[in-house]
């Protein structure tokens, strides 16, 4: 009975609405009514700015990696990626927020921060260079989920393989809009990160 009330625990901490909870406690905002609506990271930093974006990327991050923690520290019979998995599924559908939720990528990116820091690594750096070429954080999420499925398979863990797998599908999934605004040339670009020369 203790490990489903875990994984319910897992759900529940997936599920609290980041995004939602900084808008509307510290800017009085509901950022689900301005850019795209969606809770996650990307669409605070272009409502709320960068502080906002930042704080609630992480809250995000940590959500999955305290839920895949649970297995560990309680000894569960489930594999800790079970735990991961409810845990994204949580920040897509939150139970608190009308299951309107995020996109999955900082979430799926917590997950695999507990159960192996190197594809983390691997995840945010291929992310953040495919951000600075393409401008695109829509585009640089789906590729940094790309990598990781391939790398997931050099590890020969087939419980890894599996949960990338689905984790890689539900942010192609998520992203299908951003995916034809894309192919369309109307997904809009981010403009902070290029590197100015002096004059």
């Amino acid at each position: 009975m203790t490990d489903y009330v875990l994984l319910l625990v897992a759900y529940l901490l997936g599920s609290i609405p980041s995004g939602l909870i900084v808008g509307k406690v510290f800017y009085k905002v509901d950022i689900r009514e301005h850019g795209s609506g969606n809770l996650g990271g990307t669409n605070t930093f272009r409502t709320l700015g960068v502080k906002a974006g930042l704080a609630v990327t992480i809250a995000d991050i940590l959500k999955g990696t305290l839920a895949t923690a649970l297995a560990i520290w309680f000894s569960t019979e489930f594999h800790p990626l079970i735990f991961g998995v409810l845990a994204v599924v949580g920040h897509m559908y939150p139970i608190f927020a009308g299951f309107r939720g995020g996109k999955a990528v900082a979430t799926s990116g917590g997950v695999l921060l507990m159960y192996n820091p190197i594809l983390f690594v691997l995840l945010l750096l291929s992310f953040l260079v495919a951000l600075y070429i393409t401008k695109y954080v829509s585009l640089s999420s789906m590729i940094a989920a790309s990598v990781a499925l391939i790398y997931s398979f050099f590890t020969r863990d087939l419980p890894l393989i599996l949960v990338v797998l689905a984790l890689a599908t539900f942010v192609f999934y998520r992203h299908r809009a951003n995916i034809k605004r894309i192919i369309n040339k109307t997904e809009p670009k981010i403009k902070w990160m290029t590197l100015k020369k002096d004059r």
